[in-house]
């Protein structure tokens, strides 16, 4: 028969009380110079490390998505604005397309696809 046997030291302190010797250590170390000092190449791998994994969760995405739009949306001086900018890009975009041929009968020529068989 095994017994659960109860934590001691560190791990039997409550998290906020951790937390507080943690940080009382990582202030130390840096006072002695002995923390680790990230170059900024180093940070930049770290963060892109950090973004890759958190990016493959495809949940956590859609949730931040979510979140994002539905904060811009209650925006309307800002949708408003996207709403005109898209507007003028369409409209632009269709100034700036060439005259599609047409027909005899004044329809545009439809493309015909070849079928691999």
């Amino acid at each position: 028969m095994f017994s659960k046997e109860r934590a001691s030291g560190f791990a039997a302190m409550d998290r906020e009380e951790q937390r507080k010797i943690a940080s009382k250590g990582g202030k130390a170390a840096h006072r002695q110079g002995r923390a680790h000092q990230f170059t900024s190449e180093q940070a930049r791998e770290a963060g892109r490390k950090g973004g890759l994994a958190i990016s493959r969760n495809r949940d956590h995405m859609a949730q931040i998505g979510r979140k994002g739009g539905h904060a811009v949306s209650t925006d309307r001086a800002h949708m408003a604005e996207i709403g005109r900018k898209g507007g003028a890009a369409a409209s632009e975009s269709a100034r700036q397309k060439p005259e599609e041929s047409k027909d005899e009968s004044g329809n545009a020529p439809v493309a015909e696809t070849a079928i691999a068989s």
